[in-house]
């Protein structure tokens, strides 16, 4: 009888676990930046982490220099400029918070202008990925969304 009693309370345990675990994994794919449809990124994960790289950008402003071959010029740190964009890794150290349903503590770099910024991120209830880049201060922040594509 006592196995029983405590298989019956095992099973919420396991399936609340499952709950959030796929929580989390809902960030993993790929996404385009809603506003423009100007950049995809996919986020995936790495450990407990969850990073995102760009794997596809808009590069209509300058046919002379394809997607390609584009490098992280504006990173401060003069090592790091001829990184290639496309595969650049832009996000990392989120970790999910089942409690806020977001992943927090994380940094986003942006390569249009060589700022790394916190980050963290959520899913709305119409499927947008938000992405808040802030500094030090979430009220000091921008948020970006993303539609998923795959």
């Amino acid at each position: 009888m006592k196995n029983i009693f405590f298989a019956l309370l095992l099973i919420p345990i396991c399936s609340f676990k499952n709950i959030t675990s796929t929580n989390a994994e809902k960030i993993v794919g790929k996404w385009m930046a809603s506003e423009d449809n100007n950049l995809e990124v996919e986020v995936y994960k790495t450990g407990n982490e969850y990073r995102a790289k760009i794997v596809w950008f808009d590069d209509s402003d300058d046919k002379s220099r394809p997607m390609s071959e584009r490098c992280d010029t504006k990173n401060p740190d003069k090592k790091l400029r001829t990184r290639k964009v496309i595969g650049l890794q832009v996000m990392q150290g989120l970790e999910y918070n089942a409690d806020d349903d977001e992943w927090q503590g994380g940094r986003i770099y942006d390569a249009s202008t060589g700022k790394d910024w916190n980050a963290k991120a959520w899913i709305t209830n119409d499927g947008c990925l938000k992405v808040r880049g802030y500094w030090h201060l979430e009220f000091l922040g921008q948020n970006m969304c993303f539609k998923k594509v795959q």
